[in-house]
């Protein structure tokens, strides 16, 4: 299961970068989106990916990592993912508006000629 996730990790950075570099806005909106969403996965990775841990500690066990899964990652990619939606929210009107006063959402303003 971690190599699944180190590999879905992987893939999100390098499209996010990928997008973050890309002459468009939109396209550097989606980037951010996917890093944030990398970052995100791992957050909740760090806590831990064990699938039969019960959240809470059973009576009678260690409370230890081995026994039970951290729950302070998932609350807090919980308020991460709901930050960045309203951040994307944000960004997005943003772009809009100003797509509407220059005609172009190129991050310079200026379109390449071929």
């Amino acid at each position: 299961m971690e190599v699944v996730v180190s590999l879905a990790i992987g893939v999100l950075v390098s499209a996010g970068v990928w997008l973050v570099l890309r002459p468009r806005s939109y396209q550097v909106l989606i980037g951010l989106s996917l890093l944030s969403y990398a970052t995100n996965l791992f957050i909740f990775a760090v806590g831990s990916l064990s699938e039969a841990n019960e959240p809470i500690v059973k009576p009678g066990l260690a409370a230890d990592l081995v026994n039970y899964t951290d729950p302070l990652p998932q609350s807090l990619v919980l308020t991460a993912i709901v930050i960045g939606f309203a951040t994307t929210a944000l960004f997005l009107v943003v772009l809009l508006a100003l797509r509407g006063l220059t005609d172009t959402d190129h991050v310079d303003g200026q379109e390449e000629r071929p």
